[in-house]
């Protein structure tokens, strides 16, 4: 089937960039290197080649993973030029400032064997950070060339804001877009007051991430892979209100998945749906989501789904509650 996945701006004079973004987080070492080849390729065709790649073993998660050293070798097995792609890094905070933005973008990149990535997002934190500082580090990985714009994952709002002010009243870049978990059962983050107030003002752009759950919502009530956070506590529930998810989509003549990426492009702040796929068959059905939304339309989409969501309340930090 010949599918095309649409563009849409990656924040505020930000570059077109597909609705589509594969992830790398236990996917690429997951598969059998033939298939992870075939599967860039199918991701070039239709549009979708946008990677998410990251060197994982920094800061108390650390993990033995090979996953950036497989995409490397598979994205040049399958013949794409470096211009063929556009690629998003990660910059960890767990260990900054000590372990600095530069050997850490120096060592990712070398990993996948390329010298620059269109994009890098600056991870999340638990303890306070000098945000000025953390901005003026990014700046300094853009002017050495190694990287293009950036964006943040599940930061404080009010940290983000002071982001944002700071690049502007610097003439530094600003980051463009955050990477939230966002989908069809959690929304208060990226629909709340604070990062809702920031979407809506065009000063940021929504790249949503684990829409799925880790799988729950694609039918595995039991991953069989890691998974990310249980925010709030509300894993079980969600694991309950799966049928649901089922039925809604089956009404719709579609897949829980193609529902769960539906839905989080009916909402026009969303550039971009994060999520990570380990077979052909996984990115063929996320695919279909594309004429699911043409299909039903964005209202119709977010009235299907209206009583689905299991978060409600957001703290005044922006962080959940």
């Amino acid at each position: 089937m010949t599918v095309t996945v649409p563009t849409r701006q990656l924040g505020p004079g930000g570059p077109e960039v597909p609705v589509f973004s594969l992830g790398s987080w236990n996917t690429w070492d997951r598969m059998d290197f033939d298939d992870a080849v075939a599967l860039i390729r199918r991701a070039h065709e239709s549009g979708a080649a946008f990677f998410d790649v990251a060197h994982y073993d920094l800061g108390p998660h650390a993990e033995q993973a090979t996953t950036d050293l497989i995409f490397g070798r598979a994205v040049r097995e399958a013949g794409l030029a470096r211009e063929d792609y556009l690629l998003c890094g990660k910059l960890w905070l767990w260990e900054y400032p000590r372990v600095g933005f530069a050997g850490q973008f120096t060592t990712s990149l070398e990993r996948i064997g390329v010298e620059r990535a269109e994009f890098a997002v600056v991870g999340d934190y638990l303890e306070p950070i000098d945000v000025r500082r953390v901005v003026d580090d990014v700046q300094a990985e853009i002017a050495a060339g190694r990287l293009g714009a950036w964006g943040v994952n599940n930061w404080r709002a009010d940290d983000l804001v002071l982001a944002l002010d700071h690049a502007e009243r610097e003439g530094l870049v600003p980051p463009s877009f955050a990477q939230l978990k966002y989908g069809l059962v959690r929304r208060s983050m990226a629909e709340g007051p604070e990062y809702g107030e920031l979407f809506a003002s065009g000063r940021l752009a929504l790249q949503a991430s684990d829409a799925f759950e880790g799988g729950i919502l694609a039918g595995k009530a039991v991953p069989g892979r890691k998974i990310g956070a249980d925010v709030g506590g509300i894993r079980e529930r969600i694991v309950a209100i799966f049928p649901e998810v089922a039925r809604i989509a089956a009404e719709l003549d579609a897949t829980p998945t193609q529902l769960g990426i539906a839905f989080c492009l009916a909402n026009p702040v969303t550039a971009n749906v994060l999520f990570g796929v380990s077979r052909m068959s996984q990115l063929e059905d996320n695919l279909g989501a594309l004429a699911l939304l043409e299909r039903v339309g964005a209202e119709g989409i977010r009235s299907a789904t209206a009583g689905l969501q299991l978060d409600q309340a957001v703290r005044s930090d922006g962080v959940w509650a």
